[in-house]
């Protein structure tokens, strides 16, 4: 029979000192009990006795008994007691060489080992040696006393070593569980600074919702107030309006009491114009009757002249009663006659006038004035006063103080809406067109209607005065164009021709011609006599909207609903130069006083000018343009000193610019 014990784990030098666990010495005990009482024996195996890591495996052998022993062939030798006392009786510190050195002569001379008081004061502590596999084994059944299964482990274990058959996760090393302890230990004791980490983020927090509680009390306590304030601001905002509807009779009152202010003053200033007028006119009559009578007196002979001399009285009653006949008749046939068109060749009073220009570069938005509730299609200023008019869709007409934007003056009638009006040259009337077909004369003397033409079919979109205010040119929707004597209220002569609507009338400056376009694409200009058309402008691709001359009379410009602007060469008939104003239509076209800069009303709201001194290749030297309208910009005008520009828009407002 044969006994095996583990192997020791190879001891460290003497100038390691290590201490005693009590697992080792437990292990230590365990084997001595397996060990049987003969003499001990110490062999080593063969070749499969190696471990793993080279070392060498020992186990002990039980030898055979010796029958013939004689106990006076021994010799014996004294060994001193104090090379067995216990190691506490030692100063120096214990070593774990030592103490198996201790443990297998005390275990060979069989002394009882016994704890050490140390040994118990001793706690574990993680400097044991890691194990693998097969040692962890054999401690163990060599601890059990399992000598034959030990024997058979070792037998196995060798062999399969050998071939290859142990992989690597059997001789790995077994984990020990104070080490293992000690990684939890830190784990947790790391858990435990996470946990105070999270207590003092927690206590912040608290803090913080306690501070945005507060806030939000605050916050809730503002909003109560305003919610109060509000509604005493409501209440009080009520109560200014009863108290504003009390007022609003009154300030309409007031409205209509300034408006009549307003018309009588105007009435008055036209009346006193008028009574000046005729001042002037009896002056002029006068001086013309004394100039006869020292003619006369001169060409008669000397009796009769010292006769007339003799009784003036009776002189100047034919001379009172002369006035009188004169004066009479001609106001008795005003109306009873017809208007005669005067001579063609008539001189442009402002052909060899230096008249001002526009100054484009400086133009800034001055005023703006809500003049009607729906848009404005036209604005035309008074030929003598800073007076402006405007008519709008709304069916109404206004005049207004230049630049202060003051109501004058307005007036109703129409039953559509009111496309253009037009001044008389003596100011003391105003035409406007509408599209329920008919022009209608106003009288600022009167406040009334003179007279209303009606002679077209569908809407006039047109009318303007001969420079002689005895004549007015309409053009309507039925294609057709019409001239009206204004002493009798009778159309004249009906200009037919054009294909389309004839969007725009008008008189060539002190001449008998009238132009038109249509929407045809088409200009014709027209003789005032005959009726007859004398020319025809082609060049367009889309309706043409609006025509307009300088004052000079010396350029035309003309756009279409395309944007096109194009100017022409009245006696050549031929285009000059075209402008590309779009893509959206140009509504209208408005020279200044000089012929210098064009004004182009654009539908998208923009005024575009342009400066037109040389026509030719290039026929905008300069261009700038006006934000005008947030709507379609539906006219543009110049005053007579080129210092304003008035724009109109389908936004209800004119502003002016300067």
């Amino acid at each position: 029979m044969s006994a095996t014990v583990a192997p020791l784990p190879a001891l460290p030098s003497k100038s390691t000192p290590l201490k005693l666990s009590s697992s080792i010495a437990n292990l230590a005990v365990a084997s001595s009990s397996t060990v049987p009482k003969q003499s001990p024996k110490i062999s080593t195996p063969g070749a499969g006795g190696a471990d793993d890591d080279g070392r060498k495996t020992y186990f002990l052998e039980a030898a055979e008994p010796v029958d013939d022993f004689d106990e006076d062939d021994l010799n014996y030798e004294e060994v001193p007691i104090e090379e067995f006392e216990e190691l506490e009786d030692d100063d120096e510190e214990e070593t774990l060489e030592s103490a198996v050195r201790n443990i297998h002569e005390r275990s060979f001379f069989g002394v009882p080992v016994e704890p050490s008081s140390k040994a118990e004061e001793l706690t574990p502590t993680l400097t044991k040696r890691p194990e693998v596999i097969d040692d962890y084994i054999r401690n163990y059944l060599s601890s059990k006393g399992l000598v034959k299964s030990l024997d058979a482990f070792q037998n196995e274990w060798y062999e399969y070593q050998q071939k290859g058959r142990l992989s690597i996760e059997d001789i790995t090393i077994v984990p020990d569980v104070y080490q293992r302890n000690q990684e939890l230990a830190d784990a947790l004791q790391k858990l435990r600074v996470d946990v105070e980490n999270y207590k003092d983020i927690a206590s912040k927090a608290r803090s913080t919702y306690d501070k945005l509680r507060k806030e939000r009390d605050f916050h809730r306590m503002h909003h109560k107030r305003v919610v109060q304030e509000k509604n005493k601001l409501i209440a009080d905002i009520k109560r200014l309006k009863k108290h504003y509807e009390s007022y609003e009779p009154m300030l309409k009152a007031l409205q209509v009491k300034y408006e009549t202010a307003m018309k009588e003053k105007m009435l008055t200033r036209l009346e006193r114009d008028r009574l000046a007028g005729k001042v002037v006119q009896l002056e002029n009559a006068a001086r013309n009757i004394d100039r006869r009578e020292r003619d006369r007196d001169r060409e008669s002979p000397t009796g009769q002249s010292s006769r007339s001399s003799a009784n003036p009285k009776r002189e100047a009653q034919p001379k009172e009663g002369t006035a009188t006949t004169t004066n009479k008749p001609t106001k008795k046939n005003i109306n009873s006659r017809e208007s005669t068109l005067p001579l063609e060749d008539r001189p442009n009073p402002y052909a060899n006038v230096d008249l001002p220009v526009a100054k484009c570069d400086r133009l800034r938005q001055i005023h703006v004035v809500k003049g009607h509730d729906m848009a404005i299609s036209s604005v035309k200023f008074h030929p003598k006063k800073m007076i402006l008019a405007t008519v709008s869709d709304d069916r109404t007409w206004k005049m207004w103080a230049f630049p202060s934007g003051e109501l004058i003056m307005s007036g109703s009638g129409h039953k559509d809406w009111v496309a253009e009006c037009d001044f008389h040259p003596r100011g003391a009337h105003l035409a406007t067109a509408s599209g329920d077909g008919t022009i209608k004369i106003w009288d600022f003397g009167k406040g009334s209607v003179t007279s209303t033409l009606s002679d077209h079919t569908q809407a006039v979109w047109s009318c303007a005065f001969h420079d002689t205010g005895d004549f007015l040119a309409s053009s309507s929707m039925d294609h057709t164009a019409k001239l009206w004597d204004m002493h009798t209220g009778r159309c004249r002569q009906t200009f037919r021709g054009h294909a389309d609507s004839v969007n725009q009338v008008g008189f060539v400056p002190y001449t008998n011609t009238i132009f038109t376009c249509s929407g045809d694409k088409t200009i014709s200009l027209w003789d005032a006599r005959t009726g007859l058309c004398s020319q025809t402008l082609y060049g367009h691709m889309n309706a043409i909207n609006c025509v307009s001359f300088s004052v000079k009379g010396n350029k035309v410009a003309s756009s279409d609903a395309d944007g096109v602007v194009k100017f022409w060469d009245i006696r050549n008939v031929s285009e000059v130069a075209s402008l590309d104003a779009g893509p959206h239509p140009a509504n209208r076209v408005s020279f200044d006083p000089s012929g210098t800069v064009l004004a182009v009303a654009g539908n998208d709201g923009i005024c575009r000018l342009f400066n037109v001194k040389d026509l030719g290749a290039h026929a905008a030297s300069s261009k700038r343009e006006v934000q005008a309208h947030d709507d379609g910009c539906q006219a543009a005008v110049f005053d007579r000193a080129a210092e304003f520009l008035v724009t109109a828009g389908g936004d209800g407002t004119y502003r002016i610019f300067q």
